[in-house]
């Protein structure tokens, strides 16, 4: 049950904001590129992973408010990073996207706590169900990496569309609603 609550949770229009952080950290890269976006996306759930135990155990908490609001902060700043990428040999071993994915995974791990918090109530073993939602939030991810990997072969392969330009034109569109999340966000503090 909680492992499909985790992948509706992300995988619907309701988590719209975190498909589009997915979608910004992965659109600079290809099939090809797969030891880098799987180490870019273990960060992210190492650290969204982290902060949705401590929270739901109650080891940290914060403003419901705040959270909702820096989640759109972090894909603005991720969309933005993407515009700055000019070659796609990656060859630094730990570049800054893998920071970005690390600590904004921590933002969102509390985000995705809020909503397992308010589900699971008083219940006395949270863990299993805790390990379920996480699961389910792990599989939708996965799902949505999958698709944005097809999206970009599909332009940047077949279509023969500029990597560069297909990068621009994506993060341009994600920037715009990670703005307007923002700012609608930003009068709720």
């Amino acid at each position: 049950m909680y492992t499909q609550i985790g992948f509706n949770h992300i995988a619907n229009l309701s988590g719209m904001d975190h498909i589009l952080f997915v979608a910004a950290l992965c659109i600079r890269y290809q099939f090809s590129d797969w030891k880098k976006w799987l180490i870019l996306i273990t960060s992210f759930t190492i650290g969204h992973s982290i902060t949705l135990v401590l929270s739901v155990f109650n080891y940290l908490d914060f403003s419901t408010n705040w959270i909702e609001f820096l989640i759109p902060v972090t894909i603005l700043i991720t969309s933005i990073s993407n515009m700055f990428v000019k070659k796609f040999s990656f060859k630094t071993r730990f570049p800054v996207i893998y920071f970005f994915a690390l600590f904004f995974g921590l933002i969102h791990g509390l985000g995705f706590s809020f909503y397992l918090k308010s589900l699971l109530g008083l219940q006395q073993n949270i863990a299993p169900a805790l390990l379920a939602f996480n699961l389910g939030l792990e599989i939708g991810q996965i799902l949505i990496v999958m698709a944005i990997l097809v999206i970009s072969f599909i332009f940047v392969t077949l279509l023969k569309a500029p990597r560069r330009d297909f990068i621009l034109i994506v993060s341009g569109g994600i920037l715009a609603l990670s703005l307007q999340m923002a700012i609608e966000r930003y009068f709720h503090l």
